[in-house]
């Protein structure tokens, strides 16, 4: 019994005397990436009309606009937005909201957010909103969101930023991608919280229902550090469209929004059906806004001034021009040309541009409807007795299965 009662007592002093070994957990810090902070909201087609003045009164320093989504809807209040948000004297940064669901898709959809900001002068980086993933698995979703990343970059000289809620920059976002600073979403918390991937943040988006004066509804209401300002401020170039061609021979251009096979065959001086050969076209209804196209490089039709051939008359935008400007000069209407153009917004074209001229005046007895949540072309044709083939062709819907809410089209 003694015995024993010496074992326990030399046990417990052993016991006593070994060192102790504690696990602590690490700790990851999450932080803005500098103190001096801006108050800051992002704004869409959803706000309608924004009273800029009494937004700048009301202390926002910042304003995030949506500029475009996939490879052809403008926000329909993108330019107003710019316009007003500028003249007051506000900081400006332009998203896309990125739909592509393949690297080539991704390059479009870079080729056609820059054409959209082009000729604009933005204060913050320009922004990544990526969050509907489809069927896409990790790997695939850093790829695309890397390409697009870099494609903008490479295309407008300016620097970006990811915009993601905390779910999907801990568990979506990997490797290079987290190289980019960070504008996270997280509501109703004191501070953003660790997601294992970025130690700061230079954007956080505290509240989809924030409520400022000049603004009728909710906004999203956001805070940013000078992280999110670019380093220098000057116009957005447009990116080139087609490669130095050589006679002869071939050269690529990219598909641009509005363009149809018919249209390229006037502008090269060939035919749809050489482009077809061309470029093993399966469907000549069908190609896209960011396409690569192979087209005849020989000499160019010499209408690119204005002068009229095959019934059609084609002008190239230049610097100052203006769609009302240029209807004047051709007897005819903005919207008319628009309409043969394919252009979703009469006040952003850009210099280069090739516009087809329609010789004889369109019916301009049309009606514009804004697209709602839950809408579809089917319920649309028919509130108003239109055949849905009719609102495809006239507003030039490459997918009748896809609209947005906030589009505008022509009934």
């Amino acid at each position: 019994m003694k015995k024993s009662v010496f074992k326990i007592l030399v046990s417990f002093l052993i016991i006593l005397t070994a060192p102790m070994y504690i696990l602590i957990a690490p700790v990851y810090a999450f932080s803005p990436s500098s103190d001096t902070i801006y108050e800051g909201i992002d704004v869409s087609g959803w706000q309608g009309n924004i009273n800029y003045a009494e937004v700048k009164n009301s202390g926002i320093e910042i304003v995030y606009m949506k500029a475009s989504e996939g490879s052809s809807f403008v926000d329909p209040y993108f330019n107003q937005n710019y316009t007003n948000a500028k003249a007051n004297n506000l900081k400006v940064g332009f998203y896309h909201y990125l739909t592509a669901r393949s690297v080539e898709e991704a390059i479009s959809e870079a080729r056609f957010f820059v054409a959209t900001i082009s000729g604009k002068v933005p204060d913050c980086r320009l922004a990544m909103d990526f969050e509907s993933f489809g069927n896409l698995n990790t790997e695939e979703i850093n790829q695309i969101g890397l390409t697009f990343m870099q494609t903008v970059e490479n295309l407008s000289g300016k620097e970006m930023v990811i915009y993601s809620d905390t779910s999907n920059a801990s568990n979506r976002f990997r490797g290079e991608l987290t190289n980019y600073p960070l504008w996270v979403a997280q509501y109703e918390v004191y501070e953003p919280t660790p997601n294992g991937n970025w130690s700061t943040w230079v954007g956080w988006q505290y509240t989809d229902a924030g409520e400022i004066a000049g603004i009728s509804g909710y906004v999203d209401r956001d805070k940013f550090t000078d992280g999110i300002l670019l380093n220098s401020s000057s116009e957005i170039p447009l990116p080139d469209n087609t490669n130095k061609p050589v006679a002869g021979g071939t050269t690529t251009i990219i598909v641009q929004r509005g363009d149809t096979l018919s249209r390229l065959a006037l502008e090269y001086n060939t035919t749809v059906a050489r482009l077809v050969e061309l470029n093993n076209i399966a469907n000549p209804n069908l190609i896209y806004t960011g396409q690569t196209l192979i087209v005849p490089s020989g000499e160019t039709p010499s209408d690119t001034d204005g002068n009229s051939t095959s019934g059609q008359t084609i002008y190239i935008v230049k610097a100052g021009d203006t769609l009302n400007q240029i209807a004047a000069n051709y007897g005819t209407t903005a919207r008319a040309i628009a309409v043969e153009n394919g252009i979703r917004n009469i006040n952003l074209i850009y210099v280069g541009q090739r516009l087809i001229i329609p010789t004889n005046r369109y019916d301009l007895n049309h009606t514009l409807y804004k697209i709602k949540w839950g809408d579809t072309l089917w319920g649309i044709s028919r509130r108003y007795g239109v055949p849905i083939a009719t609102i495809v062709r006239l507003n030039r819907i490459q997918n009748p299965n896809l609209i947005y809410a906030g589009q505008t089209i022509r009934i």
